[in-house]
């Protein structure tokens, strides 16, 4: 990252889609706050490589920044509050990040003092974590219009104990926003011409369970609004009940790409994550959302070298990607997390760790190529993004035109060849079609 001019407010965001779509109220807060010189990162904390690359990020801008205000928000920023502001960055809770009153002037971001109002800390544990008793109802976050799809999150936080995951010590238990505050937010989507709606949240699959209602019900509210083309971020396979089967195969306007948090592929495994399903039940799950609707893309998340993992359960994970068809393989190995169960378990240690996810994501490669090879000859609709050149296929399948095309039109193409990860397609007909 380079030195930025003085007066410049910049977000730089780290990590999921939620991220992205919250990045925005961060920059909407940063601006209603008239902070003049100042940077923003809001971090991740999925793995240990993440937290290593905020902190270098932050390092970097305290050194190339002297007199900017530097920041830092998100999930690294709650595990790990003292490192950040010890470094001297300030330190703004996830459940602040969007508030005007974080950013605003007048406190030393090199001071090591208490919260001050609940927007600022410093050392950790200075005040409660989200998960210690905060149920406030959760925001949508949008994102902003820098992109032809619009990233919404509609839920955060997450109720479950994986073992594996700080989520729940960074983000505190599952929050829903409202079904009314999430339609206004994808109006305003719609308003500003975005036809493409991304819905995230840390266990998306989760949506409504404090409240009562059920992302099977979300979607439906939104499909009754003129959405063109709405996708589903990450979902746990154990939470697709029959009225979200339905519309993931049957509702046309939901776009045919599935991405489920499995994990693993080995029984024992998915036993010692505390995950909720079990292999024979991903492989099912998948087999049913095929047969209902074939054009529909599997992704997944795998982890690779989870503590206890031998040969043979590795073997099992492995198999998982052609047993599944998995095409959009999102593929890291473990790392231990301060403070969870697993990291409490024998490792396997990081070099046996990345050389197995290093494994998976060839096998994903050549299962995800032999897929792009078979889609030419096809047609297909994209939403153009804001290059004019580049954008996705129903199907997820990243695709580059040709010659370009209007940002932010929906086209009919013609799928020719695969290059790389990537097809080359033409379009089919000139104008704007509605999906």
């Amino acid at each position: 990252m380079s030195a930025a001019p003085a007066d410049r407010q910049q977000v730089v965001n780290f990590g999921c889609r939620l991220n992205i779509a919250e990045g925005e109220a961060i920059r909407s807060a940063v601006e209603a706050a008239r902070a003049r010189d100042v940077v923003v990162f809001n971090s991740c904390a999925v793995t240990d490589e993440a937290v290593r690359q905020a902190r270098q990020a932050v390092r970097r801008s305290l050194r190339e920044r002297p007199g900017a205000e530097v920041v830092v928000t998100g999930c690294a920023a709650e595990l790990e509050a003292e490192r950040f502001a010890a470094m001297g960055a300030r330190v703004v809770r996830n459940d602040a990040k969007g508030l005007a009153a974080s950013y605003q002037s007048g406190v030393s971001p090199r001071r090591r003092g208490p919260i001050s109002g609940g927007f600022e800390m410093a050392p950790a544990g200075d005040g409660p974590l989200p998960s210690q008793g905060h149920r406030e109802d959760y925001t949508p976050a949008l994102s902003g219009a820098d992109h032809a799809r619009a990233f919404l999150g509609v839920q955060t936080g997450c109720s479950h104990s994986c073992t594996f995951c700080a989520t729940v010590l960074a983000r505190g238990t599952a929050r829903s926003a409202s079904v009314e505050a999430v339609l206004d937010a994808a109006r305003t989507a719609l308003t500003r011409g975005q036809r493409e709606i991304v819905l995230t949240g840390v266990d998306l699959a989760s949506y409504g369970d404090d409240s009562g209602s059920s992302l099977a019900a979300l979607v439906g509210a939104l499909l009754a609004l003129p959405v063109e083309r709405l996708r589903l971020s990450s979902l746990d396979p154990d939470r697709i009940d029959d009225a979200l089967f339905a519309l993931l195969t049957q509702e046309k306007r939901v776009m045919p790409h599935v991405h489920l948090s499995l994990q693993a592929g080995d029984d024992m495994v998915l036993a010692r994550m505390k995950r909720r399903h079990r292999r024979a039940d991903a492989v099912r799950l998948i087999e049913r959302l095929k047969a209902a609707r074939p054009e529909i893309a599997i992704g997944a998340d795998l982890i690779a070298g989870f503590p206890t993992e031998d040969d043979a359960m590795f073997a099992n994970s492995l198999a998982l990607i052609d047993d599944c068809d998995i095409v959009f393989g999102h593929i890291f190995p473990y790392s231990p997390r301060a403070d969870t169960p697993a990291a409490r378990m024998p490792q396997v240690g990081r070099t046996v760790a990345r050389e197995r996810a290093a494994t998976l994501r060839e096998a994903n490669a050549r299962r995800r190529q032999g897929w792009l090879d078979a889609q030419a000859g096809r047609t297909a609709t994209m939403l153009v993004e804001r290059d004019g050149l580049t954008g996705h296929a129903e199907n997820f399948a990243a695709v580059t035109l040709t010659a370009p095309a209007a940002p932010g039109s929906i086209i009919d193409v013609r799928l020719l060849a695969r290059d790389g990860d990537r097809m080359v397609v033409t379009p089919t007909q000139e104008k704007d079609i509605a999906a």
